[in-house]
């Protein structure tokens, strides 16, 4: 189960509405959303939560690239709209490389499974998804929520207590 939600800012303050992600396939088809939810250009917050596990904030200012803030790459990764915002530059990764070669991998099964490689290069640790956060910390500084506080925040109480910082609480709760 998940819920996403867009923040927008606006004059007035701020409107919040929920959203599928159904039809969303990349992060430029959510960007593209995020801006269509707010023509004036200013910002625009996409709010992501997964059963409790993970969420993640992308941050759309007008044209700019959006920025992205992942609590949990790992176990977004396990999840079709955790794969939407872990891209390969948010990863650290190559462009298009999608982990480990397997057809490279030599799984002859000696040596209890180990091979020379694994002790000469790390294994695949290089290409794993880290259980930890990933991705722009500072996202929402300039709006009440400091690097420090988004890495405490739980994914269970996240999205509320960011649109409390920011001061949507109450028209998050309206779509939630």
């Amino acid at each position: 189960m998940y819920f996403a939600a867009l923040l927008a800012r606006t004059e007035d303050g701020w409107e919040a509405s929920d959203t599928e992600l159904d039809d969303v396939e990349t992060l430029s088809d959510l960007a593209d959303l995020a801006r269509e939810a707010n023509p004036d250009e200013d910002t625009v917050l996409v709010l992501i939560e997964q059963e409790d596990s993970w969420f993640g904030v992308v941050r759309v200012d007008g044209e700019e690239d959006p920025r992205i803030y992942v609590s949990d790459a790992a176990a977004a990764a396990r999840s079709a709209y955790g794969e939407l915002l872990l891209t390969d530059e948010l990863l650290g990764r190559e462009p298009g490389s999608d982990g480990p070669d397997l057809d490279a991998l030599d799984l002859d099964g000696t040596e209890d499974g180990e091979s020379e490689d694994d002790d000469e290069e790390g294994g695949d640790s290089a290409d794993a998804v880290p259980h930890s956060p990933v991705g722009d910390s500072r996202i929402l500084d300039d709006l009440g929520v400091s690097e420090k506080e988004l890495r405490t925040l739980d994914a269970d109480d996240a999205l509320g207590a960011i649109a409390e910082a920011v001061g949507a609480s109450e028209v998050l709760e309206t779509v939630r």
